[in-house]
């Protein structure tokens, strides 16, 4: 265990960046407390989401009441390392920059056994109190907090939070032991159909370099939620994510598996990455121009790069 300060995302979504120089003017409202993510969102033009990644300005993005751990701290910025999102940068988490303000310490942790509440719907509300009147902070797909109550008419959740508690809608959660929802007994094969499904709810959602949110997902940030929803945790990267799991040749793809894509013809290094749809098909999260889309791969113009694929559902 890493004797590293640990700290706690104290927005709805923390995005990591590569220096503390690399935002721009137009990027204030993703540094402030609250964090404007959708106002940000909005405001960017194609060719200021295309700079996100051309001028190499975001690495990451970590969502609200995840723990991290502090590599260093400058002035008003903390270098941060993130253990859930795996990468070879670094062999405690992902690597990268946080404005301060976006942190806090890292809540009293929860009676031991504590369920935690997982979103489950696209996004959700947290709440001041049980009423669910004062809306507080709009949550991402897939963040999760410590339960401290439920309402015994199954109305709503309390939740620990990293400022103190709030309430979230019941029938907008599930409830997960430990860090990462358990499968159970689904077959492989209805998991991976599982991941396709849910994969298919954020259609014609924008992409977004870097992104790991429910507001805008990058290719592997994609699939990499998509796996984590079923418990799986997989690589943060798609160059990463091409390494491991199961090798599968191409006339055995399977929905839910992964579709690695390469320079140089499929021989150079791994930039992109779908997840197969069944029948040929692919969905995936393309570019800062466009917006995640179900495509037949045959047709896809980037398929004489296909590299490698690869299954970890089974």
């Amino acid at each position: 265990m890493s004797d590293l300060k640990r700290r706690q995302v104290a927005v709805s979504v923390a995005t990591v960046w590569t220096k503390p120089e690399s935002p721009r003017p137009l990027d204030e409202l993703a540094l402030q407390h609250p964090v404007g993510i959708r106002e940000w969102l909005k405001r960017m033009t194609v060719d200021d989401r295309l700079d996100l990644s051309e001028a190499n300005r975001v690495q990451t993005q970590v969502l609200y009441g995840t723990t991290v751990l502090v590599a260093k701290e400058q002035g008003e910025w903390v270098k941060v390392l993130i253990p859930q999102q795996g990468t070879r940068k670094e062999a405690l988490g992902y690597p990268g920059w946080v404005p301060r303000c976006q942190l806090v310490e890292e809540a009293s942790i929860a009676p031991a056994g504590s369920a935690r509440a997982e979103v489950v719907s696209d996004k959700a509300w947290l709440y001041r109190d049980g009423e669910l009147s004062e809306p507080l902070l709009e949550l991402s797909f897939l963040t999760s907090l410590p339960v401290l109550e439920s309402d015994t008419s199954g109305r709503w959740v309390k939740v620990q939070t990293p400022e103190g508690s709030g309430f979230m809608k019941a029938g907008e959660v599930r409830l997960i032991e430990g860090e990462l929802a358990s499968i159970g007994a689904m077959e492989g094969g209805d998991i991976g159909r599982g991941i396709v499904e849910q994969a298919k709810r954020f259609l014609n959602l924008p992409y977004l370099w870097g992104g790991m949110s429910s507001f805008g997902y990058d290719c592997s940030g994609f699939a990499y939620n998509m796996h984590r929803y079923f418990g799986i945790l997989i690589p943060r990267d798609a160059s990463d994510q091409a390494k491991q799991g199961k090798l599968i040749e191409r006339d055995r793809l399977e929905p839910g598996d992964l579709v690695f894509f390469a320079h140089d013809e499929g021989k150079g290094s791994v930039h992109h990455v779908g997840i197969y749809a069944g029948d040929n098909q692919m969905i995936h999260s393309p570019e800062s121009i466009k917006n995640i889309e179900l495509i037949d791969l045959s047709s896809y113009r980037l398929a004489h790069e296909h590299c490698v694929s690869r299954r970890y559902w089974g």
